[in-house]
């Protein structure tokens, strides 16, 4: 009896091994992916063209960031899960209805792009309705953290903006509460 005991016991041992040595090969793949990341990160600064973003909304309809071209645009990563995202909102709402109709000296009125990092479609429109999301542009291909837009603009945690103006390029990153509107207050015309 003790020898099965003990020989079950070494199996159970190695097979934990064999998981551990498994979970280390994605440690190591995920943190090669990071590096990736930030470099793609790194290479997206001030100046720089916004990249194309083209999702799909909770209708099912395509939607691109290049439609809001003469817009200054807020593009904004974040997720129904994510707290501080949805602690967030409240301030992107009131920043959204002060400034959606005003003037920038390169743009003509102010959206915000919102891109889902959620994988439960039921939970991002939720989310929507629940922090009152009242801008049309919300977007998810519902990847969780392989979302296409995050990985292209290196979004490696949320909440995540990007400020763009009328033209498409990047103008601030990271704006958050009065931040954000001390910035469109310079911006107006």
């Amino acid at each position: 009896m003790r020898l099965k005991k003990s020989m079950f016991m070494m199996g159970a041992v190695a097979g934990a091994v064999a998981v551990l040595m498994a979970a280390q090969k994605d440690v190591e793949v995920s943190n090669a992916g990071s590096d990736v990341v930030e470099a793609q990160m790194a290479t997206l600064g001030i100046g720089d063209k916004a990249p194309e973003i083209a999702m799909r909304d909770p209708q099912g309809n395509v939607r691109k960031l290049s439609d809001l071209k003469g817009k200054v645009v807020l593009i904004d990563f974040w997720a129904s899960w994510c707290r501080p995202c949805r602690m967030e909102n409240p301030n992107v709402v009131k920043t959204y209805n002060k400034y959606k109709d005003v003037r920038f000296k390169n743009g003509d009125g102010f959206e915000v792009f919102s891109v889902s990092l959620d994988q439960n479609k039921a939970a991002w429109e939720a989310g929507i309705k629940q922090d009152g999301l009242v801008w049309e542009n919300h977007v998810s291909d519902l990847q969780y953290w392989r979302n296409a837009a995050a990985q292209t603009y290196g979004v490696n945690s949320i909440p995540a903006t990007y400020l763009i103006d009328g033209e498409g390029n990047i103008i601030k990153k990271n704006l958050r509460g009065q931040a954000l509107r001390n910035t469109l207050e310079v911006l107006k015309k």
